[in-house]
């Protein structure tokens, strides 16, 4: 049986949604990362160029995996670019929640490709380094290409540090707590990949050194194994914490408790039966909370009060839509 009341094929209009109900996006959202994304990514460049030609120079199984490693952060840097340009979509009819989410499916892609590339590539080549005779030479150029990439890794790990620690400090988080359950997605992976690197840089000094000093290239093939490893957790730590976002990831239990706090904190409300907080996009929530009002009101002035709340609430940086309504008698 047809539905249809009218003799037009065409769907009808979608009706934009009040104020109220529009995604709320800070002035501020997404400047404080693109400078983090711009050095990682020229510091990768860098690195990956000078990595490469120390590869070829020395022979090092270690340091070609290191060169790998560091070509698979510049392309990831690519999806990191996508990702922070998706989250910054303001929402539109089809979209009423925004684009936020779309940032960690690019994220998604990115930690699939250190998996698949930089691990199993680190990996074979170390196995095939096993059996390898000793044919390293100039580990001199290795250790200065080490060096620096060391240098420039630990200018763009600094300032990713510097900008987390404003948000652990703003959450009431421990730093690394923060670096890794931290909604922002942009943060997350370079911070990931910065210390992944500086890590791996270490563990390839450490792999051509005991090949210099014994002769003996099990050991350079040893750090292009550990290497290969290392990416492994790195992108399926990522590759959890992305996946769980996209489903839909409700708040932490200390931070749904702030929030209880925060809205027990306004002077109209007196207490609050349900609340709701997910994450939709990078440091940018949805709540949703049913309210008593303190006081008689009419319906015009209970409106007129949830509205000012919800105003208020949006001012927080974190908060992208708030919806409240008003709680029954008998809601405990």
């Amino acid at each position: 049986m047809s539905l249809a009341t009218g003799s037009s094929s065409q769907p009808p209009a979608v009706a934009r949604p009040p104020e109220r109900f529009r995604l709320h996006v800070h002035a501020e959202d997404g400047n404080e990362s693109r400078a983090i994304i711009v050095v990682s990514f020229v510091a990768n460049v860098l690195v990956a160029t000078a990595k490469t030609v120390a590869a070829l120079i020395t022979r090092s199984s270690s340091m070609r995996t290191e060169a790998v490693h560091s070509w698979v952060d510049v392309g990831n840097e690519c999806f990191v670019v996508a990702a922070a340009r998706s989250a910054r979509l303001p929402a539109d009819e089809q979209h009423a929640l925004g684009y936020g989410r779309a940032s960690y499916v690019w994220s998604l892609f990115a930690s699939i490709g250190t998996l698949l590339l930089g691990a199993v590539v680190g990996v074979w080549q170390g196995v095939h380094e096993l059996g390898e005779p000793d044919h390293g030479s100039d580990y001199f150029v290795g250790y200065v290409v080490i060096a620096v990439s060391f240098v420039l890794e630990g200018v763009s790990f600094v300032q990713t540090i510097h900008q987390l620690r404003k948000g652990a400090d703003e959450l009431g988080r421990d730093l690394f707590e923060h670096a890794l359950s931290t909604s922002n997605s942009t943060l997350r992976a370079v911070f990931t990949e910065d210390f992944t690197a500086l890590v791996a840089l270490v563990v390839a000094a450490l792999g051509m050194a005991l090949h210099q000093l014994t002769g003996v290239a099990t050991y350079d093939g040893v750090g292009s194994i550990l290497i290969g490893l290392l990416m492994v957790v790195a992108a399926t730590m990522l590759i959890s914490r992305n996946a769980g976002l996209l489903a839909g990831k409700p708040l932490e239990p200390n931070q749904r408790a702030r929030l209880i706090v925060a809205l027990r904190n306004e002077p109209e409300i007196e207490r609050v039966p349900f609340v709701y907080a997910e994450v939709i996009g990078p440091e940018r929530l949805l709540v949703i909370a049913s309210v008593g009002i303190v006081g008689d009101h009419t319906q015009a002035e209970l409106a007129t009060i949830l509205r000012e709340i919800e105003r208020r609430l949006l001012k927080h940086k974190y908060i992208g839509l708030a919806v409240l309504t008003l709680a029954t008698s008998d809601d405990e």
